[in-house]
């Protein structure tokens, strides 16, 4: 059973494991792949490129993104980078991943950090860059 909070919203396209609950205000985009009990708070995108393997948890407002090359006027998915967050893997409040990178298994992410590289399995990061 998967659990959608109001306002949000699971695309066609999007994969989405067993008991995931997605919180309010969330969209979870096409080509989107979220592994089994994985637990998406208020106010967070998963968009095409993600992969959050199981029983991942975001925290509220985190941010991930899919494009190294952002530019509205000439939208390029060439720029597009697959992100992945692996299983057991906490990202806190608030963080920021840019896209491309990949979160080891159980890491923490803290609240507010900027992820703009690899995390190692295990491993806690804080701060901008998250180090």
């Amino acid at each position: 059973m998967i659990k959608v909070w109001d306002n949000s919203e699971i695309k066609e396209g999007a994969i989405v494991g067993d008991d995931c609950v997605i919180g309010h205000n969330c969209i979870i985009f096409p080509g989107a792949k979220l592994g089994k009990g994985v637990r998406i708070q208020c106010n967070t995108d998963i968009y095409d490129g993600v992969t959050l393997e199981d029983y991942v948890f975001v925290g509220p407002n985190a941010t991930f993104t899919n494009d190294l090359y952002p530019n509205a006027k000439k939208p390029n998915k060439e720029g597009w980078r697959k992100t992945l967050v692996k299983e057991e893997a906490i990202i806190g409040a608030n963080a920021t991943i840019l896209c491309g990178v990949v979160i080891g298994k159980k890491a923490i992410v803290g609240a507010g950090a900027v992820v703009v590289q690899d995390v190692p399995d295990y491993k806690t990061v804080i701060g901008n860059p998250a180090l």
